[in-house]
């Protein structure tokens, strides 16, 4: 029988879980011993008697919920402290900042079995797992909010015995899923919403949300096998700036969602778009912690300067506990059903299973992706 434990999230600024009492019960229901750290879903709303309702036991501290358990189911990567307390062998499936994360190494050194959900495939039988996917439709949504919170005025177009007001104008960088769902909250709050992406592929989808495209005219493809952006030629970077600085200075509100895997964020609104923008104008740079798509902007920090707000909030899922954990936990329950046992609740580790494989980093001593280790190994 395969015990699993459900540590409280420790890092700055974390506020989700990796369980909730419903995928607690389906752990159980398939054989699983789930012990969970007392206070682990508070700040999600999810109190510990919910998780002892679902049958789960309690533990005070991070040692005494991991005693014994041969899975750890984590939101935030294992810190040093934790790492070291878990014994050898033990399987850990949690987000572990794959490109910056310098305990890699350690968690190989360590012997544990180490499941990086960021990299789960991008495939059909796959979307059920996706984190990546999840978290930042949750964070898309919540960036159209932190911009209305400092936006000093009315969303939509408003006819009243004053006098008209004009509809916010949002620029929104970047059209995977969370460019999308901001596209969406944006447009149902009444703003007018034009979008830019690298990728051409996301024309269609960005002007079925109701929003313009801007596109720079390109022959060469932006976009990788896994379905993300990639570096594009210092010629299209050119033309790119030239195009959002012409868009960015009639804009009220701009949203940047832009990332490269394994890359800093590539720089969008430059500090010179930035001086030619409306005084009142926000940005929420959702891209802050790689580096930020602005470099005016500060991880961590809302602040304004010369008349522009910048929002830095860098992990904007975790400011809606409630539905990011429950996602996430989902997510979770469903990769790890690829390897619980529907009879017994044994763990069963199938390394030909393109799934298990695309997100294993280590396993029995061997760390299987190599490239992310960068000579700490």
């Amino acid at each position: 029988m395969a015990r699993i434990a459900i540590p409280a999230e420790t890092a700055a600024h974390e506020t989700r879980v990796a369980a909730t009492p419903e995928t607690v019960k389906k752990y159980i229901n398939l054989g699983c011993d789930v012990v969970v750290q007392r206070g682990a879903g508070t700040a999600a709303y999810f109190n510990d008697a919910a998780y002892e309702e679902a049958g789960a036991s309690l533990a005070d501290d991070f040692k005494a919920t991991v005693s014994g358990a041969n899975i750890v189911l984590k939101v935030q990567p294992l810190n040093q402290e934790e790492s070291n307390m878990l014994a050898q062998g033990t399987v850990v499936a949690s987000l572990h900042a794959p490109f910056t994360n310098p305990l890699l190494a350690d968690y190989n050194k360590q012997g544990l079995t180490s499941f990086c959900m960021e990299m789960i495939p991008r495939t059909s039988r796959a979307q059920s797992m996706d984190v990546l996917s999840s978290q930042a439709n949750i964070a898309g949504y919540k960036a159209v909010l932190l911009a209305l919170e400092h936006y000093q005025k009315f969303m939509p177009m408003l006819m009243t015995a004053a006098g008209t007001v004009q509809s916010a104008k949002v620029l929104i960088m970047g059209a995977g899923v969370a460019g999308l769902q901001a596209i969406a909250t944006a447009r149902r709050l009444g703003a007018m919403v034009e979008a830019f992406d690298v990728r051409v592929a996301a024309k269609e989808q960005v002007e079925s949300l109701g929003a313009k495209f801007v596109e720079v005219p390109q022959d060469e493809d932006a976009e990788d096998e896994g379905g993300y952006a990639k570096e594009m030629s210092d010629e299209y970077k050119q033309k790119q700036a030239e195009l959002i600085a012409e868009h960015a200075a009639k804009a009220d509100i701009i949203i940047t969602t832009a990332l490269i895997p394994g890359r800093p964020a590539p720089v969008l609104v430059t500090k010179e778009t930035v001086a030619k923008m409306k005084q009142g104008a926000v940005i929420v740079d959702m891209a802050v912690e790689a580096g930020g798509n602005c470099p005016l902007s500060k991880k961590d920090e809302v602040y304004t300067k010369d008349g522009i707000t910048f929002v830095g909030v860098s992990n904007i899922a975790a400011t809606l506990a409630t539905d990011a954990s429950t996602l996430y936990a989902k997510n979770m329950l469903n990769f790890m059903g690829l390897m619980l046992d529907k009879e017994s609740g044994e763990l069963n580790i199938d390394r030909e299973d393109d799934i298990i494989q695309g997100a294993l980093l280590c396993m029995d001593g061997e760390f299987l992706k190599p490239d992310l280790l960068k000579g700490d190994a």
